[in-house]
């Protein structure tokens, strides 16, 4: 839990200082879609290289260097001079970025088929917990005049510190669990399920990837939006990004009842209704009069609070699907490769697009692709979830994991 808060702080970090970096560097919206871009290659070429990295050496492990060394890669963009450095500081946190994100699903897997019961949206509340904190410690700094500069570092020096004490606690390797002797009995033989097959696990990727290029296009130009589109200052625009993260948080909190009750079909649809018509209002903040200032700002916040409660169960409900039936870390970080891959892909083509027309027109992308998730989710989540069959190995992993959890839980 405490790795998916330092997870979302880092992020917090990155996105919500953009618009100051930005103004420091004058980047424009041409380089930054450029640097995103940068921010994605990396993530992309690492995250298939995670998953069988994970195979050989565990999650537990990956996420135990992943997460202080992502932090102080933070580093980078706080230092840079110029465009180039600043591009190299991106690819790098790309890849650590990416590598993070592998073994922090594999974790939040591992944990909900353990505890046998939804708690993912949870887990990933937990991350947009620390988003929303990273977020706002960064609009506090800014408004009191602090350099983003010192922001960025000294934040990256106090999360990767706490990360450190969090992978202490990580559970290691197991040995593995003796069985009694003899044959080992072999199971009916049974079609595979359907979320085994190459075509349901890329499915579902390309949900998850719209899903995060709606999240991604809040964290890389909400901010930039605000304040090239709308006209405010860096320290209001950061508002916007806190805004998305409050109401995915108080969703994700929410979210693994909801889906216990409406099920993951229905609570998609309803999810990606609400992001749509978010992304309404977000479009329609700059056509209002440039006289009504706070009236512009506060429909532009309440479309990111819609569009973030909207997108706030869609990735939980993905990965819980591919991990209540194969955990495997190849299987599981192909799909997370196929979704962050909107994510970090589709806020480096939104600038640009915008750069080539305007940060509008651009924003109309993940606007479409809300309205995807609403009508083409459910019924590939009805079919994802006829069948589950987990495998020997995830059966042995999830009973060390339940002994250990009925070992850490208060005593009676």
């Amino acid at each position: 839990m405490l790795s998916y808060g330092l997870a979302g702080v880092i992020n917090a970090l990155w996105g919500s200082t953009l618009p100051a970096t930005d103004a420091r560097l004058d980047l424009g919206a041409g380089r930054l879609g450029a640097l995103l871009m940068a921010l994605a290659v990396g993530a992309l070429a690492a995250m298939p290289v995670a998953g069988w990295l994970a195979e050989r050496y565990t999650g537990p492990r990956l996420l135990r260097l992943a997460l202080p060394v992502a932090a102080l890669a933070l580093t980078g963009p706080a230092t840079a001079q110029s465009f180039a450095l600043l591009t190299v500081s991106a690819v790098v946190l790309g890849v650590l970025f990416g590598t993070l994100n592998v073994a922090l699903s594999l974790q939040a897997v591992a944990v909900e088929r353990a505890v046998g019961r939804p708690v993912m949206a949870t887990v990933h509340g937990v991350w947009t917990l620390g988003a929303v904190a990273g977020g706002g410690l960064v609009s506090t700094g800014l408004r009191t005049d602090v350099d983003v500069r010192v922001l960025l570092a000294v934040g990256a020096l106090g999360v990767a510190l706490a990360g450190l004490a969090v992978g202490r606690r990580l559970d290691g390797p197991e040995p593995a669990v003796s069985t009694p002797a003899g044959p080992e009995p072999r199971p009916a033989a049974r079609q595979p399920a359907a979320v085994h097959r190459p075509v349901m696990v890329i499915a579902l990727g390309v949900i998850g990837a719209a899903a995060f290029l709606t999240e991604g296009a809040a964290t890389d130009w909400a901010g930039v939006y605000a304040t090239r589109v709308l006209g405010t200052d860096p320290a209001t625009a950061s508002l916007l990004y806190t805004a998305f993260f409050v109401a995915m948080t108080a969703m994700r909190f929410a979210g693994d009842a909801t889906r216990s009750r409406l099920g993951a079909p229905t609570t998609i649809r309803l999810a990606g209704g609400a992001a749509t018509l978010g992304y309404v209002l977000v479009l329609l903040a700059p056509l209002l009069p440039t006289t009504a200032g706070l009236a512009r700002i506060g429909c532009a916040i309440a479309g990111w609070v819609l569009a973030g409660a909207g997108t706030a169960l869609v990735w939980p409900i993905v990965t819980s699907t591919l991990g209540a039936a194969d955990a495997a870390a190849r299987r599981l970080s192909a799909a997370t490769t196929i979704s962050y891959g909107g994510g970090l892909v589709g806020p480096a083509l939104i600038g640009s697009v915008a750069a080539h027309a305007t940060l509008p027109i651009a924003l109309l992308i993940p606007a479409a692709l809300t309205l995807v998730v609403a009508v083409v989710a459910p019924p590939v989540l009805a079919a994802a979830l006829r069948e589950t069959t987990p495998s020997p190995r995830q059966d042995n992993h999830e009973g060390v994991l339940r002994a250990r959890i009925r070992r850490w839980s208060p005593r009676r």
